[in-house]
């Protein structure tokens, strides 16, 4: 599957509405500021808690975390792979699901009202969360769920930045170049955005220099 449009190139940075009703279009659309905000603050009450509500170590505390911020890493993987990228033979219902969801900002990938999730979707799924991890985890969880949203704040701002920042002369413009060949060459390859490493262990790094040249002329 190829990248679905080249309408970057003539600066069509607004996307159309994705509801007729108003409020409920607005709903879709946020400052990258604000879902990062609340994540931060959201972790932070999280590790409150697990200070003032439990024993587990502080070592362990941060080992947790840490194991957090790794799981996202995966989530972000599996779901720009296997949910936002419909696969072949799929029903026109799904894809018109997930173009709205994702396909929208392959189209659009300057608009930066939507280079987030809406935070109150973004809110709920996390909340939703927390009450799965706490099945599985237990008192973990609180400590797992907050280096998670952390993990995902962090991809907010590699995301948002790859998008409407041109690229640094060091290691990270990697970043750049990886996000563009999935933009705008081969959309069935590097759908890790804030990291390359599931993309090595499930073998979707890019398969030609042609693409990694395509990507490096975007940036010049």
């Amino acid at each position: 599957m190829k990248a679905r449009t080249q309408k970057f190139k003539s600066n069509a940075d607004i996307s159309p509405p994705m509801f007729e009703n108003k409020i409920l279009n607005r709903l879709t659309q946020t400052h990258i500021a604000t879902p990062i905000i609340i994540f931060f603050v959201y972790a932070i009450g999280l590790l409150w808690y697990t200070e003032v509500r439990t024993d587990i170590p502080a070592l362990v505390v941060a080992a947790v975390f840490f194991a957090g911020t790794l799981g996202f890493t995966f989530m972000e993987y599996a779901v720009h792979r296997w949910v936002y990228h419909p696969p072949h033979g799929a029903s026109d219902t799904y894809k018109k699901v997930t173009y709205k969801m994702h396909g929208m900002h392959h189209d659009y990938p300057k608009d930066k009202r939507r280079l987030a999730m809406p935070p109150i979707v973004a809110i709920v799924l996390a909340t939703s969360l927390l009450f799965l991890f706490e099945l599985v985890l237990g008192e973990y969880s609180f400590s797992y769920l907050a280096g998670f949203v952390v993990g995902y704040a962090l991809y907010l701002v590699v995301h948002y930045t790859v998008h409407i920042y041109a690229p640094p002369r060091n290691f990270l413009r990697a970043l750049w170049v990886n996000h563009s060949i999935h933009h705008y060459s081969e959309d069935e390859v590097l759908f890790g955005v804030s990291q390359p490493l599931w993309d090595y262990v499930f073998g979707t790094m890019p398969k030609s220099e042609k693409d990694k040249k395509m990507a490096r002329e975007i940036h010049r």
